[in-house]
């Protein structure tokens, strides 16, 4: 009869996963907090001590965010912007990086140290400002497009990414009379699906979660404020304030507040790419080991 050794448990595992639940607990909690309060009423936010479960379940606060035409426009704009954004970046960003993969393109070693340059120092905040408006992308939609057109840390990835692909597959399709546009949008582009879907899920991220771009170039033409930047609002006060407004006086004094708007505001906003997020995590370790570690 075999008897079962039992494995012997150490010290470092169990503070390891005790540090990893508090972890774990640190970052879960505050959006457990924040939909808590956007399901309970406003005059008991107000007086407090809401940590765990709405002391008394109310809806209204989601009601009075989707009165609003404002976020539904934002929301169009948000996705509007997330797709062109990230379908663009990727195909202009890959294409200058297949370039900048081959060895004997001219010049080479100047445009890859303007590269890493750009990846460490900026102008700042006044002069790009002045660049865009000089562009004239101010209370423009493709402020949202063109600045974020071409990044050099992505670029990067995809660079080592083509340079593992063997030079054969190009070498024959040259033989067959295919240009380094064809080689690039028929032979390239289709077996680097790994690596596209990681700097697209990067893109995509970032696109959805940029507010700061409509807070900055965004002043006249308030329709084109992507979710974020609503949220931004709201979150300081003037548009929260504007939405309970809308509401009848009885439902805003006692179960709608600014306050329980703005947490409900944050659920709504953020509530998409947390579905999303989860089942396209994986592209993002697997593209950035095959585009950075391999060979």
């Amino acid at each position: 009869m075999k008897v079962r050794k039992h494995k012997k448990v150490k010290a470092f595992d169990v503070v390891n996963a005790l540090v990893m639940i508090l972890i774990c607990f640190c970052m879960v909690y505050p959006v457990w907090y924040v939909i808590v309060n956007s399901l309970s009423e406003g005059t008991e936010v107000l007086k407090g001590g809401i940590y765990w479960w709405p002391r008394k379940f109310c809806i209204k606060n989601y009601t009075a965010v989707f009165e609003s035409s404002e976020i539904f426009t934002a929301f169009g704009i948000t996705i509007l912007k997330t797709m062109i954004g990230t379908v663009t970046s990727v195909f202009f960003t890959a294409m200058v990086a297949y370039g900048l993969s081959k060895t004997y393109l001219v010049g080479r070693k100047i445009f890859m140290m303007l590269g890493v340059v750009t990846m460490f120092f900026s102008g700042g905040l006044i002069p790009y400002f002045l660049v865009i408006k000089s562009l004239g992308m101010l209370d423009s939609f493709w402020v949202y497009i063109i600045p974020s057109l071409f990044s050099f840390y992505k670029a990067i990835i995809f660079m080592t990414f083509f340079r593992n692909i063997p030079a054969e597959l190009e070498e024959s399709a040259k033989i067959d009379g295919a240009n380094d546009f064809v080689i690039f949008l028929k032979i390239i582009l289709p077996v680097s699906t790994p690596v596209i879907a990681t700097i697209a899920l990067f893109n995509g991220v970032g696109q959805w979660n940029d507010y700061f771009t409509g807070v900055i170039y965004i002043t006249n033409k308030q329709w084109l404020v992507p979710i974020q930047t609503f949220l931004y609002k709201v979150i300081s006060e003037s548009s929260s304030t504007r939405i309970t407004a809308n509401m009848p006086a009885s439902v805003r004094s006692s179960m709608v507040t600014s306050t329980t708007v703005k947490y409900a505001t944050m659920v709504v906003t953020t509530f998409p790419i947390v579905c999303v997020y989860p089942f396209l995590q994986k592209y993002f370790v697997q593209g950035i080991i095959v585009g950075s570690v391999k060979g």
